[in-house]
């Protein structure tokens, strides 16, 4: 099968020839750049017959796309090396509304030679943190020796006095020409599975608060009128957005993926009653107009323990769930499968990212990853992939583990 084959085979529950794999293909799992370096000297040193170092032969430095979370641009030829079957059409804009559009050198703390936009221009503090600002106004700041900006400009899209005087934001020309031609370029010259992350104007649950997710938490609990017309107005605009997008980029993407965050570790962040309320019939709207006018499926991110949430979820319209965080409460592998496998295909669910991949050894990151295919794959409906993106700590030989497992496991059956 070809790659663009084995995804949409595995998430229609169709049969395939091995698990297909995502290394890099959303930003929820991907890798951090120091990681990343680690990796990719790692497998100069290591790949037999000199493959390793015809793997870096003509790179340049690792580039950092996403600089709130410090990732790396996964390139082509470390994609095929871990057998990556979906490739990421990205914002051009990904994070602080710096443009990846030009490249220039950058060092990481640690010594690394990265490449990063030309526009990112950290200011650094006088006890070594750096800071970056927007019309003057400190938008992120990462620690000294940390490995990625925290966030502290705030949500924009909520609590406004009058909602009929606010709109919420529109596609720009500019970035769809960006995602006709993306989309293009991948869908021709690649064989895998394209991704676009296009989601509503902001997430409606984790991304509306403007005086923080704590006051949002409130409005959503005690004015529901209120929240209703918010989501209306988004909805609204998430709509029209959905059409501009559809005619530029068309059949060339299979999946589209939206974000927002439902639960903590230990349960759902709202009642299953306040989200067939709310959120549902919102989140269903645009997911509807999906289904009967494209022939994308939905790939929905969100983190923790959802099992109370996942019926709604479900019938919201979802097709795909990510990341599968198997340590939170009653996310048991097994259990998600044999309730919710015959309606839910599951993106990830690969080994314990704050455990086993971080502190384990390469044969414990083998075991884990083993028992969650075993869990998982049976019956197709499963994507190989990391709960979440690779951490700055990870050992080189426990990512190597993790994705060669998934290689070998289909050839193994």
């Amino acid at each position: 099968m070809t790659s663009r084959e084995r995804i949409l085979s595995a998430v229609t529950h169709a049969p395939v020839d091995r698990v297909p794999i995502d290394f890099g293909g959303t930003r929820q799992t991907g890798i951090s750049v120091f990681a990343y370096a680690r990796l990719r000297a790692f497998l100069a040193r290591n790949e037999p017959r000199g493959a390793g170092a015809a793997l870096l032969l003509a790179m340049h430095a690792p580039r950092i796309f996403d600089l709130y979370q410090m990732l790396a641009e996964v390139e082509p030829a470390i994609s095929a090396r871990f057998g990556s079957d979906c490739v990421l059409v990205n914002r051009p804009s990904v994070a602080f509304g710096i443009f990846n559009d030009e490249w220039k050198p950058w060092r990481l703390h640690d010594g690394t030679d990265v490449e990063v936009p030309d526009s990112f221009a950290p200011e650094p503090l006088p006890d070594g943190d750096l800071v970056l600002r927007r019309g003057g106004e400190v938008v992120a700041q990462m620690p000294a020796r940390g490995f990625y900006f925290d966030r502290l400009e705030k949500y924009p899209g909520a609590l406004h006095p009058d909602l009929d005087a606010w709109e919420a934001p529109r596609v720009s020309a500019a970035d769809l020409r960006h995602y006709r031609t993306e989309a293009e370029r991948l869908y021709h010259t690649t064989d895998q599975a394209v991704i676009a992350a296009f989601g509503p104007p902001f997430e409606l649950f984790f991304g509306l608060g403007t005086g923080g997710f704590e006051d949002w938490m409130v409005t959503f609990a005690s004015e529901p009128e209120y929240v209703s017309a918010l989501y209306r107005k988004v909805t609204d605009a998430w709509l029209e957005n959905l059409e501009a997008f559809h005619h530029a980029v068309g059949d060339r993407i299979q999946i589209l993926q939206l974000c927002d965050d439902f639960g903590t570790q230990a349960a759902p962040f709202l009642s299953v009653r306040a989200f067939r309320e709310l959120l549902l019939p919102a989140y269903k709207r645009g997911l509807d107009w999906i289904h009967q006018r494209t022939s994308w499926k939905v790939l929905f991110h969100s983190d923790g323990a959802l099992v109370p949430l996942l019926p709604s979820i479900i019938e919201m319209g979802v097709d795909i769930l990510n990341p599968i965080q198997t340590t939170a409460a009653g996310m048991d592998p097994r259990r998600l499968k044999a309730d919710f496998g015959r309606q839910l295909a599951f993106w990830g669910g690969s080994c314990d990212c704050q455990g086993t991949l971080t502190r384990g050894t390469p044969e414990q990151v083998a075991v884990e990853t083993r028992a969650h295919l075993d869990a998982l794959s049976p019956g197709s409906g499963h994507v190989f992939a990391s709960v979440h993106n690779i951490q700055a700590n990870v050992p080189p030989e426990n990512i190597v583990a993790l994705f060669d497992t998934a290689l070998e496991y289909g050839r193994d059956r």
